[in-house]
């Protein structure tokens, strides 16, 4: 992170340097100032929009919602040193990096704002592909060819969410709007586009309740299955009108006045 910042200060002195700007264009151009509260608001809520099924299966049909009220889950997270690189220092160091660094220095080369989104995004995801050495060093007998998949499938869906923060960071011009939602990315995983939820908080009716001095394991059976489709059900309805929101607002949520650039090829 140390050195995250040491880049940051040495591409602020260069901007203001080199390119013949002020200070707090620089600060602007790097996505540290102003910090645009209404951006990350909107940006958090249009990648929110994009997990609407696996928010709605961890929250609701796995009974996290608690736990996130309560802020249980942020602590117990962010105390494990896996949390913390996933959720804290790797966004941070890694959006410093491939973002605000290497597209700041993309546009004062005059780049034009598409192949910004496109290229400098592969940065991001050839710098994941170093899984597929530290996999072969721990594993060494594990087959080439599953390692060399599992390395571009890595390389691939990094460089797409790549695509997604650069058109964020160049719409937004919020270095804290990006890292929020590579966090939250980071929390949701990947979209899962098949298979059954499973659910530890099973859905029963009082008549089902009354039902278990009963002691019918036949109809707690067929209430477990049904209730698993109901849930099931629920993610896949939510999961696709999420991705149907979220196609429909995204210009309207990124827009915004801070914008580095304009998709017309004008930098700002």
């Amino acid at each position: 992170m140390v050195s995250c910042l040491c880049c940051s200060v040495a591409t602020f002195y260069f901007i203001v340097h080199s390119g013949r700007s002020t200070p707090l264009q620089a600060l602007q151009l790097l996505g540290w100032w102003p910090i645009g509260l209404p951006e990350i608001g909107k940006s958090f809520l249009l990648t929110t929009l994009l997990f609407m099924g696996p928010l709605f299966e961890m929250g609701i049909a796995e009974g996290r919602w608690r736990n996130w009220v309560r802020g249980k889950t942020l602590v117990q997270t962010l105390r494990s040193w896996t949390g913390w690189r996933n959720y804290v220092a790797g966004p941070i160091t890694e959006e410093i990096t491939f973002r605000s660094i290497i597209i700041v220095i993309n546009l004062m080369a005059k780049m034009s704002p598409g192949r910004i989104v496109f290229l400098t995004p592969l940065y991001f995801g050839i710098a994941h592909i170093n899984h597929f050495y530290e996999t072969k060093l721990a594993q060494p007998d594990t087959p080439l060819l599953p390692v060399l998949v599992r390395s571009l499938f890595q390389f691939t869906y990094t460089t797409i969410f790549g695509w997604y923060a650069t058109f964020l960071y160049l719409r937004t011009g919020s270095l804290l709007a990006v890292m929020l939602v590579h966090s939250l990315c980071n929390y949701c995983g990947l979209l899962r586009l098949w298979g059954r939820v499973e659910t530890s908080i099973p859905i029963e009716s009082t008549l089902i309740r009354a039902a278990k001095f009963d002691e019918d394991e036949n109809i707690f059976g067929r209430v477990d299955e049904a209730t698993g489709i109901g849930w099931s059900v629920a993610y896949y309805i939510l999961l696709f009108a999420g991705v149907g929101l979220f196609y429909y607002q995204f210009w309207p949520l990124t827009e915004s006045s801070k914008a580095l650039v304009s998709f017309s090829s004008k930098m700002h």
